[in-house]
C-alpha cells in the first residue's frame, strides 16, 4: 500500500525557511528539518486504521460527555447538579455570553468539528487509493483541510480538564463534590483528542487529495532569503512569487504572503501590545464574586492565589499563580524580547537562531494553558449556585483575561519565525528521518 504518492517532494520548513527534499517515508517514520529540527512530515505505523479508530472513539466519548450528569455539589442539605453544557449556559445567564461562546467553541464545538472532519477525510483518503478523485471532490476536500488546520490551535479540551481538577481542589473542603458518569467519559475523551491530534499530519493528508505541484527555479537548500518562492503554511506547497496583492496558493487556495519581516513584526507587536493593555484590567478587577450567607466578596487573580496559599492549598495556589500570572507575563516578555531582537539587522550564527527558535516554540506552546483560570471560573459558576447560602459569579476580569490569552496566542501565531534565521543556507542537507515510535520515547 502506498502511503506517500510521490517519491520525493520539496518542503519549505515553516519555522526556519529551509527548502528540504523529503524522500518517501515508510509507515512509522517521520522527517525533521536538518537545520532547526522542526517536524516536517510523518507517516503513522497504521496511517488509516489507527486515526479512524481513535476518531470514532472520540466522538462516542464526546456524546457520553454531554449526555449524563457531569458533577454535583451539595452542602447543608442543598445540592446542585450540572451537565457539561450547563457551564456555558450559566456564564451566558450572568451576561458573559462571550465567555460562554469561548467555552463552547474550544471545548465542544471545535473539537467535534475537528474530529468529524478528520474521520471523514481519513476514510476518503483510504478510498482515494483505489478510487480516483474528481476535481470537484479535490476542491471540497481541500476546503475541509483548510478549516481543519485553522481549527487545531484552538482545541483546549486538555486545558479544560486541568481547570476542572483545579476547581475540585478549590471547593472540596467547602462541600461534598460528586463526579458523574460524564466526567469519566470526558477524561477518556480528552486523552483521545490529544492522541488524535498527535496522529494527524497535514502534509501526508494533503498528498492524498492534491499532490504537491513542482515549481521551477526552486531547489533543495534554498531559503526564504533567496526570494524565489513563497511557502504555504496551510499545505506546505512551494509557490512561485507573483506580482499580485492577494496571491493564493496554487495547491490549496489559501492566501500566501511574500516574506516581509517589517510588516510581520508590526502585526505581531500590535497583538502583543493589545494583550498588555488588557492584562492591566484583568488583574485590577475581580475574577469572580463569592456569596456566603448573603455577603458577596470579590477576588482578583492574585487575591485568589493568596487565599489558597493561606488555606494550605499550596499545589493549587502554585498552579493558578503560574498559569494566570507567571506564564502570561513571561510569555509577553519573551515575545517582546524576540520581536525586539528580530528587528535588528544582525547576522546570527545558526546556534543562536536555533536557541531563539526554542524560546519561541516554548512561548507558543504554553500560551494556551493560561486559559485554566477562565475554565475554573466557568466550572465554579455553574456548580456553586445555592442561592444566598453559597454562590459564585463571574467577575469582569474574566473576559479581560480571556482576551489576554487569545491576543498572546494570535501574536505568537502571526509571528514569522523565519525572521530569526537571517543567514542564507549555502548547501543542501538531507532531512533527519527516524521512527515515530522512537521519537515518542
Amino acid at each position: 500500500m502506498t502511503t506517500q504518492p510521490n517519491p520525493k517532494q520539496l518542503i519549505s520548513c515553516e519555522e526556519c525557511g529551509l527548502v528540504v527534499q523529503i524522500p518517501r517515508l515508510e509507515p512509522g517514520h517521520q522527517a525533521h528539518c536538518p537545520r532547526c529540527a522542526h517536524s516536517l512530515t510523518k507517516v503513522n505505523s497504521k496511517p488509516y486504521q489507527g486515526v479512524i479508530a481513535v476518531a470514532i472513539a472520540c466522538l462516542v466519548m464526546l456524546v457520553l460527555s454531554v449526555s449524563f450528569p457531569f458533577m454535583s455539589f451539595s452542602v447543608q442539605g442543598l445540592s446542585q447538579e450540572i451537565t457539561l453544557l450547563h457551564a456555558a449556559k450559566m456564564l451566558a445567564q450572568f451576561q458573559n455570553v462571550l465567555l460562554a461562546a469561548l467555552l463552547l467553541a474550544t471545548v465542544l464545538v471545535l473539537p467535534a468539528v475537528y474530529i468529524s472532519f478528520i474521520l471523514y477525510l481519513q476514510i476518503k483518503a483510504a478510498k482515494s487509493l483505489t478510487h480516483p478523485l474528481s476535481d470537484k471532490q479535490r476542491r471540497f476536500y481541500a476546503a475541509l483541510c483548510r478549516i481543519l488546520f485553522r481549527v487545531e490551535p484552538w482545541l483546549m479540551v486538555d486545558v479544560f480538564l486541568i481547570g476542572i481538577l483545579v476547581s475540585l481542589v478549590k471547593i472540596a473542603s467547602l462541600a461534598d463534590v460528586g463526579m458523574g458518569n460524564s466526567f469519566w467519559a470526558f477524561c477518556i475523551y480528552t486523552v483521545l483528542v490529544v492522541k488524535c491530534i498527535s496522529m494527524v499530519d497535514r502534509h501526508w493528508l494533503w498528498q492524498h487529495f492534491i499532490p504537491a505541484i513542482e515549481v521551477e527555479g526552486v531547489k533543495e537548500g534554498d531559503t526564504h532569503l533567496n526570494h524565489n518562492h513563497i511557502g504555504c503554511h496551510t499545505c506546505h506547497q512551494i509557490n512561485p512569487i507573483e506580482q499580485t496583492k492577494h496571491q493564493r496558493c496554487i495547491r490549496c487556495g489559501s492566501l500566501v504572503h511574500e516574506y516581509d519581516p517589517h510588516e510581520n513584526l508590526q502585526k505581531a507587536w500590535a497583538w502583543l501590545i493589545a494583550s498588555v493593555v488588557f492584562y492591566i484590567p484583568a488583574n485590577l478587577y475581580p475574577m469572580m464574586y463569592t456569596v456566603s450567607l448573603g455577603h458577596a466578596e470579590g477576588s482578583t487573580i492574585m487575591e485568589g492565589v493568596v487565599l489558597l496559599w493561606s488555606l494550605g492549598s499550596y499545589p493549587i495556589a502554585a498552579v493558578i499563580f503560574f498559569a494566570s500570572i507567571f506564564i502570561p507575563i513571561a510569555k509577553m516578555l519573551a515575545l517582546a524580547w524576540l520581536y525586539y531582537n528580530a528587528g535588528k539587522p544582525i547576522d546570527l550564527p545558526a546556534e543562536e537562531s536555533a536557541a531563539r527558535l526554542k524560546v519561541y516554540r516554548l512561548t507558543e506552546f504554553i500560551g494556551r494553558w493560561s486559559m485554566i483560570d477562565i475554565f475554573v471560573v466557568a466550572i465554579l459558576v455553574a456548580l456553586v449556585q445555592l442561592q444566598n447560602l453559597m454562590a459564585i459569579y463571574p467577575g469582569p476580569a474574566a473576559l479581560f483575561f480571556a482576551a489576554v490569552v487569545i491576543f498572546t496566542m494570535l501574536s505568537a501565531m502571526v509571528f514569522d519565525s523565519r525572521i530569526l534565521w537571517n543567514k542564507p543556507q549555502n548547501d543542501a542537507q538531507e532531512p533527519i528521518t527516524n521512527s515515530t515510535e522512537k521519537a515518542k520515547i
